[in-house]
């Protein structure tokens, strides 16, 4: 028994031991890795913009199967937001402010260790981007104690981040170069109905603008008792790559024709039907020009004239909205066309003489028809005529 008592008094002053150096030490932490992505840096930033994406590339959601993510509708920019909880506990994360395309300022709490997290990216040789991650926080007791019990909270923290990185390379990998482009041919887009915004934009920054305003046109819709009959579609009223500014309308396909009142920001349209050569995008929307090229190199090689009148449509059949993947994405193209009139041909009359009541028509017209030639009739006597010779 005294034997007992002494390993129990052991386990306890060392218990105190501990706690009383976890409390002496500093509770205060900063962590900081950095690494370079074979992507874009408006794809890096995009993709670690979206809270969606974390639970596909942050290392603890990687390889915790306990763990449950909940999205609110906002994942995206400024006031974006999430929420988890696994066997561990629950934790939260804010956008507090980005800076388009160059950083991200979020805060990122996990019973009660509190993070001010900092995203940084830059763009390097080749078209690829330097991403430096900080972090600088305060941790929970019981988080100081099982860093202390592990190698401090840089090895720790520091290794989460190491692999995140990883894991972020690879999956953009992935996403960018998995894709398809497919030239339909010709075909006719059918009128409809829409509500719309139109503005200028610059060219890379169309879908984030789409992002935002087809939420608001679900919304008009709703309120106003619309009906919605497809996918949300984009008109390029022209796309200049010299200047990378492109006038377009952000419209949603309505059941109806409307009126919207005056002042509005929203405003009513129809889309009359065209002839267009349509082409289909599967993948990232970084390969819309490659789509592009191929649509026009196929408006070459068919001779056909392209409609110069405004630039071209793109429905968005699955958008950011409905997928976070970019692999996944679908994008259906339309170029106008002017359609091709067939030449009607006429044959050249065949003239007769005035006194044939045929000369006014030829015999190939449907509306005259050969008169029946009827079989000679043979009498007795010429058939022994015939047996003469």
């Amino acid at each position: 028994m005294k034997i007992l008592k002494y390993l129990f008094l052991l386990l306890l002053l060392s218990f105190i031991a501990l706690t009383v150096f976890v409390a002496t030490q500093k509770g205060f932490f900063t962590v900081e890795r950095s690494k370079v992505i074979n992507s874009p840096r408006a794809t890096v930033y995009h993709y670690v913009n979206d809270f969606r994406n974390f639970e596909d590339f942050e290392s603890w959601a990687v390889e915790d199967p306990s763990i449950k993510m909940s999205f609110p509708e906002k994942t995206v920019g400024n006031g974006a937001s999430f929420s988890w909880e696994n066997s561990e506990g629950k934790g939260t994360g804010i956008t507090l402010q980005v800076k388009e395309g160059e950083s991200i300022h979020q805060k990122i709490s996990f019973d009660g260790t509190d993070a001010d997290v900092n995203w940084i990216f830059k763009d390097t040789l080749n078209g690829k981007t330097k991403v430096t991650w900080k972090a600088k926080g305060e941790m929970s007791f019981l988080f100081k104690i099982y860093t202390v019990l592990n190698g401090g909270s840089d090895k720790i923290i520091g290794t989460m981040y190491e692999k995140t990185l990883v894991n972020i390379d690879k999956n953009l990998d992935y996403e960018t170069k998995t894709y398809a482009i497919k030239v339909n041919g010709v075909v006719k887009k059918t009128e409809s109905f829409y509500i719309k915004q139109t503005f200028t934009s610059e060219i890379q920054k169309v879908n984030k603008n789409a992002r935002i305003v087809i939420p608001k046109l679900i919304e008009f819709s709703k309120t106003n008792n619309l009906y919605t009959s497809g996918k949300p579609f984009i008109i390029y009223h022209t796309y200049d790559t010299k200047t990378n500014l492109a006038k377009i309308s952000i419209c949603l396909p309505i059941n109806k024709e409307i009126s919207t009142s005056a002042g509005s920001d929203i405003l009513a349209g129809k889309l009359n039907s065209f002839d267009a050569v349509k082409t289909t995008l599967k993948g990232d929307y970084l390969h819309t020009n490659e789509a592009i090229s191929k649509t026009t190199a196929f408006i070459n090689k068919e001779k056909l004239v392209p409609d110069l009148s405004w630039s071209h449509l793109e429905i968005l059949t699955a958008g950011k909205l409905d997928v976070k993947s970019s692999s996944k994405l679908i994008t259906e193209i339309y170029y106008p066309i002017i359609p091709k009139v067939k030449p009607v041909v006429e044959e050249a009359p065949v003239y007769k003489s005035e006194a044939d009541p045929a000369a006014q028509r030829t015999t190939t017209d449907p509306a005259v028809k050969k008169p029946a030639v009827a079989p000679p009739v043979k009498t007795k006597a010429a058939e022994e005529e015939d047996s003469e010779f």
